[in-house]
This record gives C-alpha cells, structure tokens and sequence, in this order.
C-alpha cells in the first residue's frame, strides 16, 4: 500500500512539473507555433501591414520582404498566454545602420511622403525589457525607441521619436517623445526637445552614475500595454497616447514652421541638457517642409558603450560584452519591445 502511494505521488509531483514547464513555456518563452494548429505562427499572421516596411535586424540583417520572414534572435513571434505578439530584440552592441552606432531590430517604411502630404503611424505594444547597465547622468540610458518619423533629405535628422525608458530598480518607466531641430547651418549643432507622456522626460537624469532620480508616480510598467497614434495632416503632427488606467495625452507639433529660429526661442531644457557638449543650434524657419520623411517603429535600442565623458546625453557607457550576443542576452544588456497591432498608411483629418 505504501509503494503504490510512493509510486501514486510522484505520478502526481511529475504531472505538476510538466504543468508549470508547459504554462512558463507558452506564456513566457518565445514561441513560433500555434498552441492550436501547430503551424508555425509568422510576424506577418500578426501585423498584416507589414508588406508596407523593410526591417533592419540587430546583426545587420536587411530584409524588404517580410512575408512570413523571422528570426529567432530578433524577430519571432511570442505568445503571453492570451495574445500573439511580434517580437523586436536588440542588443546593446551589434551591427547598425550607416546613421547610428546604436542597435535595432527595427522596421523601416518603404513609401515616403512629406509632412504636407502626410501619414499616419499606429501601435499597440508594451516594452519587456530595457538594458539594466548604463550612466544614470546620460540621457539616453535605460531606454528604448519604439517608433519615429525620419527624414530622408537635408540633414536627414528624426521630427519625432517615442522612447521608453526605466531606471534599474524602479518598478515603473517613463514614455516620451522627442522632437529634433532641423538645425539651421552645422548639423553638429543639432539638439532634441522632449516632453514627458508618461512619467519624466529625457532630461531627468541622475545626479551620480549609480543614483537615481525618484520612480515616476504616473509611470508605466516593464509588461504594461500602450498605445500611440501618429497623425500628420497637412504638415502638423498630431500624437495621441493611450493607457488603460493612464490619462489619454494628446500632443500637436508643426513640421513645416519652426518655433526654435533663433537663439532666445532655445527652451532652457535643451540649454541645461546639452550644456556640456556645446550644442545650442537653431532649426531653419520652415522646419522640415517639403522633406522626404518615412516612419519607423520596433525596437530602437539607445544604449551603446560609448565613453560617456565624450557626450553626457548619447554615449551611456553601457555593458556590451564586446559584442558578444548571448553574454549580452544573458546579462540584460539589449532592449525587447512586443508589438500586438501596428498600421501605417496615409493621414487622416485629425478629430
């Protein structure tokens, strides 16, 4: 009797064990295959648009042709349980575009228009992780891009950017959005203005490399869901942000006027935030009219292993374990954005 009870009792243990592996393997683990045909599940069966966009991968992969394309390292498909949802993973260091020395997994979209023609950009996402190494002093640390407006003439500078960032150790993060001059003359002069959606904006920085400013009370949530709209109609850009639980935001910007012409009209942000690497340009008078400009959206990964003493707002002194992608995969050093929607196509008049 107490055999078959041993015997009736690590039947059981065993079943248990099978069934925490199984729920952890679908709920948290990358996964490719449906739960219910067993047939690979592609980020095109997720995201439909996606014939709209190329995409550039964290090792320097291109691709134009996104029909049931993926990678298992940077571009999969995962499922939470309840929802699939596209994947966008990069590390800290890899193999990035001929603008940046940052890393993305990232799509590009293939049809341009510029701001008087417009276009609009959605997504529904929620960010998974960001790179827990960095300098708390530089701007650009702990955060991730997640969608852009970038032109592709002139300086070829970005009118908008939408960031996550947390600090290490705080439970919530901070959403917003940038906007960058189209500097007037030298482009080295260039600078970005950013407003706080949710929690801070980029220029609440900590006051030492390892301390940090207090945690967001407004902020959002590592696994918490939000969305955005990018509507650019008739040469203004109108943002809107939403978050069950979070009050909705709403943001207009004009593309084709600068408010930033001379030196007075700098706001005192952008004096303070840049101060140590000199850069107080201003934006030609009419901004970025008449400019080819395209939408991005995946995950922008901000932080690098650039000595932070060359430039306080973008190198972040990051870990990059020389570019090693499982040692950084493994030791938190990459940024994972998850995408559930996302539409780009043409403007809307704004409600």
């Amino acid at each position: 009797m107490k055999k078959r009870s041993f015997q009736l009792s690590f039947v059981i243990l065993g079943i248990v064990i099978a069934s925490i592996f199984l729920y952890n393997y679908f709920t948290t683990a990358p996964s490719s295959t449906s739960q219910v045909t067993n047939k690979t599940v592609y980020p095109s069966d997720v995201i439909p648009s996606l014939d709209n966009w190329k995409i550039l991968l964290g090792n320097g992969i291109h691709s134009e042709d996104l029909k049931n394309f993926e990678h298992k390292d940077f571009f999969y498909v995962a499922n939470d349980g309840n929802t699939d949802w596209v994947v966008y993973k990069t590390p800290n260091s890899g193999i990035t575009s001929r603008t940046s020395s940052n890393t993305r997994t990232e799509l590009g979209q293939i049809e341009h228009w510029t701001p008087e023609t417009g276009g609009k950009l959605t997504g529904t996402l929620k960010v998974m992780h960001v790179s827990t190494s960095g300098d708390a002093r530089v701007a650009a640390s702990y955060s991730v891009v997640v969608g852009q407006i970038h032109s592709d003439e002139g300086h070829e500078n970005e009118p908008l950017k939408i960031f996550y960032k947390k600090f290490p150790g705080h439970t919530k993060g901070s959403v917003f959005w940038n906007y960058e001059i189209n500097t007037q003359g030298d482009n080295s002069e260039r600078w970005d203005y950013s407003a706080a959606v949710w929690g801070y904006d980029m220029a609440v920085v900590g006051k030492s490399e390892n301390t940090y400013p207090e945690e967001p009370i407004d902020g959002i949530e590592l696994g918490e869901e939000f969305s955005y709209e990018v509507n650019v109609y008739k040469g203004i850009m109108y943002l809107t942000f939403t978050s069950e639980g979070h009050e909705t935001k709403t943001f207009t910007k004009n593309l084709l006027v600068s408010e930033y012409q001379n030196y007075a009209a700098i706001p005192e942000q952008i004096l303070t935030l840049y101060a140590s690497i000199g850069r107080d340009g201003t934006e030609q008078p009419n901004a970025y009219a008449g400019e080819l400009q395209f939408f991005k959206q995946g995950a922008y990964n901000q932080t690098n292993g650039k000595d932070p003493a060359k430039n306080i707002v973008w190198s972040t002194g990051s870990e990059t374990y020389n570019g090693d992608l499982a040692k950084q995969y493994e030791n938190g050093s990459y940024a994972e954005v998850w995408f559930k929607s996302g539409t780009v196509g043409a403007s809307t008049p704004p409600k």
